[in-house]
């Protein structure tokens, strides 16, 4: 799977691609990651991608132009793919990253992530490139460099191969069952007086299984009884 990532901060991401799961799906070559710089494509002879709203207003707004391009030149790429990009805009206006969102664009074989500044785009970037604008939350970041890591490492763990065991994602909060996941426990058996439960160490996988079945409806209700609810209208629909 390939992700290209438009944005004025490019090196933002030297650390987050060097580590841990992501490096080493790169370096296996299941994914690739690559950066473009909008100001590469800018056509002000001072190197300038903003400019100051029509009608006033506080901040400055990503011009049309260099975006255009941008995205433009990113798509000649060859990448060996006949099937469309995923064009993405990471704007809190946009539809919420969930997991069903995250199994959906893992299916894709090209992401193109648009990462905004200041006080955002040119409202012509949106009608005229047509991006699906996705939100990672209702709140507002500095940019959309960190919510442009969150779409690619919320994707990148449901590709084949990614991770160590293929089964780890199943059983991930709001994966399969819609529900949170259930309370896990390492070694050691008791710390300050805290103890695993017994049913996780008498290897009886039956009781484990209805264990955490349970525990994990439990949670769920406390933590997000929403999602019980929503789970009901859906199989009510």
């Amino acid at each position: 799977m390939r992700f290209d990532v438009c944005t004025l901060f490019p090196e933002m991401f030297e650390s987050y691609l060097g580590q841990s799961i992501l490096k080493r799906a790169i370096d296996r070559e299941l994914v690739s990651v690559h950066r473009w710089d909008f100001r590469d494509y800018t056509d002000d002879k001072h190197n300038k991608v903003d400019d100051r709203p029509f009608g006033g207003g506080p901040g400055m707004l990503i011009r049309c132009q260099p975006v255009f391009d941008c995205v433009e030149a990113v798509r000649q790429v060859d990448d060996e793919n006949d099937e469309p990009d995923e064009l993405i805009s990471l704007t809190p206006q946009g539809e919420r990253l969930d997991q069903q969102l995250a199994a959906e664009l893992a299916t894709r074989k090209r992401v193109i992530l648009l990462c905004g500044r200041y006080e955002g785009f040119d409202e012509r970037i949106r009608l005229g490139l047509k991006p699906r604008e996705v939100s990672i939350g209702d709140f507002v970041l500095n940019g959309g460099e960190v919510a442009a890591m969150v779409v690619i490492d919320s994707v990148v763990r449901l590709l084949p191969g990614v991770l160590g065991d293929e089964t780890s994602s199943k059983y991930d909060s709001f994966s399969e069952s819609g529900l949170l996941e259930y309370p896990q426990y390492t070694r050691p058996r008791e710390y300050r007086g805290m103890t695993v439960p017994e049913v996780l160490i008498g290897g009886n996988h039956e009781e484990v299984a209805r264990w955490r079945a349970e525990q994990s409806l439990q949670r769920t209700k406390e933590r997000r009884a929403d999602l019980i609810q929503q789970q009901s209208q859906d199989d009510a629909g």
